[in-house]
């Protein structure tokens, strides 16, 4: 049967420029991530004066994005226009998310104080629009992978990429937004802190525009690496009809599709213990706080960290291609692990103004000790190993996408998507409310910290915990959940040629049920294309 594809044909590889530019999706979100996710808390605590209410509602919000998601899933699963399945939700969550920013950070602190009621429900309001627009722009991430390449060399490659477009979207706010926060510090004449410029509402009308065009930027950028891909000679078998999968059927889905229910905790781990550990107000506690010099150390110590970074995105690049995403993770995640045992002493150490804390000659920070050589290092180590796995779950999302292709015969990569972008963002949310319950719980604080409040045991406490103790129990969560994680680079490379013989399969004139029963393993497929 000539028309049967072989076990290593059929396979859909991208163009360089599409594998670069398509990531920028990723990174036009993550903008949000730090815009939205790292500040909303401080800005709805310290300038709308909602309290600890706006880290509850992050929560609260989330939660209720339950709903929504496998609705837009479906919605994706279904949808089919002239621009393609995956584009028009790119536009559209880029549009709203604009919007909805525009209306948060600047139209809602222009409520007066006597109409605090207003200020409550417009934040719960414009907060629940913002995360529909986040939805319907980070599903595609993951489910536009699926048509993008199934090659197992370049789906790794994704990591890559992505960590460029990080950079571009998350790198560059995480960069600003402290250098314009500087611009707002209220200081009396001796240069003591008096008001944290994350209290001004002007901060955030001058950031908006700013993360709003760095965004619209990376998300036009994304859409052209995806263009050439989004048609439906890519979607699944070769085009067949959507599958009108039910709501109902989610829950089947996961049941069956065992790898996506380890990949959720390995994805939920790998995210909880970035979201805590680079969390805003953390890194406030930690550096202004504890260390005693914010502005000397914040941009030093980020900066360092993606310099370590990038010699493990590559690493873990190799290793991926050469042994699978599954064994990648494992391996850089182990390291970032065994760092922050090292990481965990040193906070446990540090004594405030003595040798024992962080330095950096910037800012009046004093020169650098061994202390701080030492926590550079393993710092360094631990975070370029974690940081370069915090995005390895979004390729492996694709990996289960074919996986569900292979077992159900549905290509269902908007609520697989979905799926994986729910836990993303309830892990995203629990992580604020986290550190307001620690910092609430560890330091006795009813509202979260700036760099003005004062230094205690409590606040030593709380910083340990979220910076160090969490982070390493969702690692170690992250590797439970892989041990039984079966999607390896070679099993992958099974499921791919079966893939590819049943669609050559369905082309040469068969039913999908008739391919499906016809080709099962590897060996169906040689036998069927003789």
């Amino acid at each position: 049967m000539s028309n049967v594809a072989k076990p290593n044909d059929g396979v859909n590889r991208a163009k360089l420029y599409q594998l670069a530019l398509f990531p920028m999706n990723n990174g036009a979100t993550n903008v949000y991530f730090v815009l939205i996710l790292s500040y909303v808390a401080q800005f709805g605590s310290s300038v709308l004066m909602l309290g600890a209410f706006a880290s509850i509602m992050v929560t609260v919000m989330r939660v209720a994005d339950a709903i929504t998601d496998p609705i837009i899933g479906a919605l994706m699963d279904r949808t089919s226009t002239r621009i393609g399945k995956f584009r028009p939700f790119m536009i559209i969550g880029s549009a709203i998310m604009a919007l909805s920013v525009i209306a948060l950070y600047v139209l809602l602190p222009l409520v007066p104080e006597n109409m605090m009621w207003a200020r409550y429900v417009g934040f719960v309001v414009i907060y629940f629009i913002w995360v529909i627009g986040y939805t319907f722009q980070t599903s595609v991430t993951r489910a536009g992978q699926t048509v993008l390449t199934n090659d197992p060399k370049q789906r790794p490659m994704f990591t890559i990429f992505n960590t460029i477009a990080s950079m571009l979207g998350m790198g560059v706010m995480q960069a600003l937004i402290p250098m314009f926060k500087g611009m707002f510090d209220v200081k009396d004449a001796a240069g003591t802190l008096i008001s944290s410029g994350y209290a001004n509402p002007a901060l955030y009308r001058v950031i908006t525009p700013i993360g709003i065009g760095v965004s619209v930027l990376l998300t036009i950028l994304a859409i052209i690496g995806i263009a050439g891909k989004d048609r439906p000679e890519y979607y699944g078998m070769g085009g067949e009809a959507a599958e009108q999968t039910k709501l109902s059927e989610y829950w089947e889905i996961i049941k069956g599709n065992k790898p996506m229910q380890r990949l959720m905790v390995a994805g939920a781990g790998c995210k909880l213990a970035l979201a805590i550990a680079t969390n805003t107000t953390v890194l406030l506690a930690l550096y202004g706080i504890m260390m005693g010099n914010y502005n000397s150390l914040y941009l030093p110590m980020m900066v360092l960290g993606y310099v370590f970074s990038a010699p493990f995105f590559l690493l873990s690049m190799r290793t991926s291609q050469k042994l699978g995403q599954k064994a990648s993770l494992v391996r850089y995640v182990s390291i970032a692990l065994i760092s922050y045992v090292g990481v965990l002493a040193l906070l446990i150490l540090a004594q405030p103004g003595t040798s024992m804390s962080l330095a950096f000659p910037f800012n009046g920070g004093g020169a650098i000790n061994l202390y701080t050589i030492l926590f550079i290092i393993l710092f360094g180590i631990g975070y370029g190993a974690y940081y370069s796995t915090a995005d390895m779950p979004i390729p492996m999302v694709a990996d289960c996408s074919d996986y569900e292709l292979y077992r159900s015969g549905k290509y269902i990569p908007g609520i697989m998507g979905t799926l994986f972008s729910l836990i993303d963002k309830l892990v995203s949310s629990l992580a604020q409310t986290l550190v307001a319950g620690i910092f609430f719980v560890c330091a006795g604080l009813p509202d979260l910290p700036t760099d003005a409040t004062p230094y205690s045991g409590g606040i030593k406490l709380a910083i340990i915990v979220m910076f160090c103790v969490i982070p390493m129990i969702a690692w170690v969560a992250t590797l439970w959940a892989m041990k039984g994680y079966k999607l390896t680079g070679a099993r992958m490379k099974e499921i791919q040629a079966v893939n590819a013989a049943r669609k050559a399969y369905i082309a040469g004139g068969h039913t999908l049920e008739e391919a499906m029963e016809a080709i099962k393993t590897v060996d169906d497929v040689s036998r069927v294309a003789e």
